[in-house]
């Protein structure tokens, strides 16, 4: 099994990748501030049975590049493209999300399904609100005026970044993710906007779609998944138990039984 990292180019920018087992390809997409290894969990699971694909979206972890969410397709092309790879399921979380679901309407022949971990509320936004509490705008100035360090200790402390395990490994991976986290799209000038699909878009998109929340994600994510859970034609929903908007980390057993249940009966189905 292969398990070191590799890398390819897309355009002219150098990402990092892992691929992993054999059988039906899954590619894991990650959310902002961490990379490639918040899937450590999934991977250990799932390779055993699945092909497992793991990215660091550009300028995050060990890719080069800035990020850019409307790059991001483009890379996820790239690298099916690279691996050989004709149809694959995709699992995005949080900003990953936006990848899959844009990714999803944009090249539906490339798909047997997509899983969308804690997705945004507004779908290409580039800031949260409600229960959240931060914006892009208030991070970029405490970048720019306290450096990245004091960031990283702001951004810890966000609903979105709390472990509800008590799981030392976990929180280990967290925090070794996020001392990573180079931070160039808070320190470049801002990146072009991001993904919007409308509803009438969404509506378009006939793979199977897997929404997950953890159950104490935060109110906004809670809506966003009820939402797109009525505006996707082939969507069905889980709620993570004793699990916040990282469950793949808070309680791995519970969501690798959630979406790898999911994929199998959508790889059955497209065999």
């Amino acid at each position: 099994m292969q398990t070191r990292d590799d890398y390819f180019l897309s355009g002219a920018v150098r990402l990092r990748y892992r691929d992993e087992g054999r059988g039906m390809p899954v590619v894991f997409i990650h959310g902002w501030t961490v990379d490639l290894d918040v899937w450590d969990p999934q991977a250990a699971a799932f390779a055993r049975s699945m092909r497992v694909v793991r990215l660091d979206r550009r300028g995050f972890g060990m890719s080069g590049g800035v990020p850019d969410l409307a790059a991001d397709c483009d890379d996820l092309r790239a690298l099916l493209d690279h691996l050989g790879i004709e149809r694959a399921a995709l699992v995005g979380a949080s900003q990953g999300a936006r990848v899959a679901l844009a990714f999803a309407a944009r090249e539906p022949g490339r798909l047997i399904s997509i899983v969308l971990d804690g997705p945004p509320d507004e779908i290409g936004s580039q800031g949260a609100s409600g229960d959240e509490g931060f914006s892009i705008d208030e991070f970029r100035r405490l970048v720019r005026e306290s450096g990245v360090d004091a960031f990283r200790r702001a951004w810890r402390d966000n609903p979105l970044m709390k472990l509800h395990s008590a799981d030392a490994g976990a929180r280990t991976l967290l925090d070794s993710m996020l001392a990573r986290y180079p931070a160039k799209d808070l320190q470049e000038p801002a990146p072009g906007p991001a993904m919007r699909l409308p509803a009438a878009a969404l509506g378009e998109i006939a793979m199977p779609v897997l929404i997950v929340n953890g159950q104490f994600d935060t109110s906004t994510r809670l809506r966003a998944g009820e939402r797109l859970a009525r505006l996707l034609p082939h969507a069905e929903r889980v709620l993570v138990p004793d699990a916040g908007h990282l469950p793949n980390l808070d309680n791995p057993v519970a969501y690798n039984d959630a979406i790898g249940s999911f994929l199998q009966r959508q790889s059955r189905a497209a065999a």
